[in-house]
């Protein structure tokens, strides 16, 4: 028996979020068992967690879209009992259960060896969001950016993949502007490296002019919307911008000119079906390019009983940082 965040919908089509004690044959298929150690929450998370179960299609279920823990049991040649593993996306914690529990079932073609250097309590530090932001600033590399060619651009800064950013910018020799819409985050942002803070509001409209002063000479966006839009007007000539969420929503309000006239890219970020030697890749660098000290100060402890209440804030925009989630606390 162990414990799990089970997420349940009555009768009426209401869903409910409690911790419950249940049996490993509850699991579903997968050829790995896993002692999951830790999780975190994301924003498909809360989706999922909330009322209506956002991304859910059967229920009862297990949410949690990434975890790190050591495997149990193995019918992969590739994984043995003892082995450290990390995994994010394939849909673990929407079609198939995920990390919100202390053990967790699912096939080895989805897990990543631990890197040497991190621990399961950093991994999932980084998290979902982080591997998102390690993939973004390699996207961008890929494509040409260098330090010293002038300021990056990170919005939703104070967010979890824009936290990871900021931090692995900084210490690849980047000058980081990060944007954020909470004045009372500019002192965390500054301590992950950010050298410039930008108002959200000085950046969430757009404008009558296509294109604006050249200023960025990259970008990690985690907004899209009005503000990918006005963004994209002032990236320098030949620059990229990685597009990693829509936290301002889905439209893109914008027009051609700046691809056509500045020959901007748009590159566009997906962590949860990226084959698997991009995966090891991205987890490499993260271990060998975020500094772990400003890791440690993203992360905000949390359990499995605290998961409804976060499931709710980071939806609302009022999460900080990295939620850890300690799953046998």
């Amino acid at each position: 028996m162990f414990n799990a965040l089970i997420v349940e919908k009555d009768e009426d089509g209401k869903t409910s979020a409690s911790v419950q004690e249940i049996s490993e044959d509850r699991l579903p298929d997968g050829n790995v068992t896993v002692a999951v150690e830790y999780s975190t929450v994301n924003y498909k998370d809360g989706l999922c967690i909330g009322p209506g179960g956002g991304l859910v299609r059967n229920y009862p279920h297990v949410p949690g879209i990434d975890f790190a823990g050591t495997v149990e049991t193995s019918d992969d040649d590739r994984y043995a009992p003892g082995d450290k593993v990390v995994l994010t996306g394939w849909r673990v914690g929407e079609a198939h259960w995920g990390g919100y529990a202390q053990k967790a079932k699912v096939r080895a073609d989805w897990l990543v060896p631990l890197p040497k250097g991190l621990d399961t309590r950093h991994a999932m530090a980084v998290g979902t969001a982080g591997f998102t932001a390690m993939l973004a600033v390699m996207a961008l590399e890929d494509h040409g950016m260098t330090p010293g060619h002038g300021p990056v651009l990170v919005t939703g800064a104070a967010g979890g993949v824009g936290s990871v950013a900021t931090a692995i910018l900084a210490k690849l020799g980047y000058e980081v502007a990060g944007v954020t819409g909470r004045p009372e985050t500019a002192d965390y942002l500054k301590s992950l490296g950010a050298t410039q803070i930008v108002a959200r509001d000085e950046i969430n409209e757009t404008v009558k002019r296509p294109l604006e002063a050249e200023t960025w000479a990259g970008c990690v966006d985690a907004v899209g919307g009005e503000m990918l839009a006005r963004v994209l007007g002032q990236m320098k000539y030949g620059t990229s911008v990685a597009a990693v969420g829509l936290a301002g929503g889905a439209a893109l309000p914008a027009t051609v000119i700046p691809f056509l006239l500045r020959g901007v890219n748009l590159l566009g970020i997906d962590s949860v079906m990226k084959p698997y030697e991009g995966r090891l890749r991205a987890w490499e660098r993260i271990a060998s390019d975020l500094p772990m000290d400003k890791l440690d100060e993203m992360i905000q402890p949390a359990t499995l009983s605290d998961l409804p209440d976060l499931g709710a804030k980071i939806l609302k925009g009022q999460v900080k940082g990295r939620l850890v989630v300690d799953v046998n606390a």
